[in-house]
């Protein structure tokens, strides 16, 4: 095995997060995957392909068709339209193919090929595609040498605050101290086999994160990620013998579209993917004007998947953190700081009104360029049976300095 391959192997361990096919050892599936990558890797040419759409099967022969063709075919297609209205359904046809999780039915791929002007290209492989791998972990290896466009994945950002007065070393240790959270609170969703295949970038200081699965039940786990990456800030913070080691942290979480892509490291593309779009631009408006502490979730309302039924649902904000509140439940008994925890609860915060009932306050943010977003105020109360409660974001009281509009 030469050098190259070693390293692009270094990869595997997140797609095991996927359902194996029937009757395979986890190392056959980790030497079917290598077998297809390498393939695709021949086809990538060191970045200057992307693969735009595939489909199972050539004839019979077990395979994939695959449409590759130069980076820039992602502009010049639409681009090259003479009409206005044909820039527009070019366009419209390019994001329903990036946005596609999976493979193109036969007949549609002989279309998409066709408007594209792109010959297909087969791979052989040694095993039929379905069996050796399955469909779903075939799509996540080779949206690797490509981009996709997603509409309905969950993303995290935290912040340090007053992470630029720091100096070189302290910034240093206060992300390593973020790490070992966000590691921790990993950890302790493992401990009830809530297995979260997540990804991260660094902004400079702090961590985008999200998901690498999708749906609904993918994005309820990655907020209870963000629970306890808080949670175990704010005790870390707590223990700490001098404050600057531990980040004061403020958070946003939101839902919205965004392309994910795998940038070239060296001769292979990463093993972890970026994003950029629309969800990365609204989470940094809305850390702009987060207090410290503060915790925010953006106002979305958008198609998610159900993971089980394969149901496609419209969800919004509220209705979200409605549904985080139904799996915490099974995170009751886990231990945080050597307490077990026994109630989880997280809602989003408004005013008292006559009948001395709670309602929820929406805000509205004006970024720096005149746009307005929508927020919501978020908070969480950790209740451990053998310790101090662990308080979480802001009361609706604490807000008077949020530069916010109510709404």
């Amino acid at each position: 095995m030469t050098e190259e391959i070693r390293k692009r192997r270094s990869w595997l361990d997140g797609f095991m997060a996927y359902a194996l096919p029937a009757g395979l050892s986890e190392a056959q599936v980790r030497d079917n995957i290598v077998v297809l990558d390498q393939l695709l890797y021949a086809l990538w040419d060191l970045g200057e392909n992307l693969v735009f759409a595939w489909t199972p099967g050539f004839n019979g022969a077990s395979g994939l068709q695959l449409l590759v063709a130069p980076h820039p075919l992602l502009t010049e297609f639409t681009q090259g339209a003479t009409e206005p209205q044909e820039a527009v359904r070019r366009g419209r046809l390019l994001d329903e193919l990036l946005a596609n999780q999976t493979h193109l039915p036969a007949a549609q791929f002989s279309q998409v090929a066709a408007e594209l002007d792109l010959t297909p290209q087969f791979i052989a492989l040694p095993f039929a595609p379905d069996a050796g791998l399955g469909l779903d972990l075939i799509a996540a290896i080779v949206a690797r040498y490509g981009i996709r466009l997603v509409e309905d994945r969950a993303v995290i950002l935290f912040d340090a605050v007053g992470f630029s007065l720091l100096t070189p070393l302290q910034q240093v240790v206060q992300l390593n101290s973020l790490s070992c959270s966000v590691n921790a609170a990993y950890a302790k969703l493992l401990d009830r086999e809530i297995n979260i295949n997540f990804a991260r970038t660094t902004t400079g200081d702090g961590f985008y994160i999200w998901n690498r699965m999708r749906g609904i039940e993918a994005n309820v786990e990655l907020y209870q990620l963000l629970q306890f990456i808080l949670a175990d800030n704010a005790l870390a913070r707590e223990r700490a013998r001098r404050p600057e080691s531990v980040p004061q942290l403020r958070a946003a979480f939101h839902v919205g579209s965004h392309y994910e892509f795998y940038q070239s490291e060296g001769l292979n593309p990463t093993s972890f993917s970026y994003l950029v779009g629309q969800v990365t631009i609204e989470l940094a408006r809305m850390i702009e004007r987060a207090l410290p502490g503060q915790i925010l979730l953006g106002k979305f309302n958008t198609l998610m998947r159900d993971e089980h039924s394969g149901e496609v649902q419209r969800i919004d904000s509220v209705d979200f953190v409605a549904r985080t509140r139904r799996p915490l439940k099974v995170l009751n008994g886990l231990t945080l700081a050597g307490a077990e925890i026994d109630e989880i609860a997280c809602y989003l915060t408004g005013s008292r009104n006559a009948a001395g009932a709670f309602g929820i306050s929406e805000f509205e943010i004006s970024d720096k360029h005149g746009r307005l977003h929508r927020v919501y105020n978020a908070k969480i109360n950790i209740h451990r049976r053998a310790g101090q409660p662990v308080y979480l974001g802001l009361r609706e009281e604490d807000l008077l300095a949020f530069t916010a509009v109510p709404t």
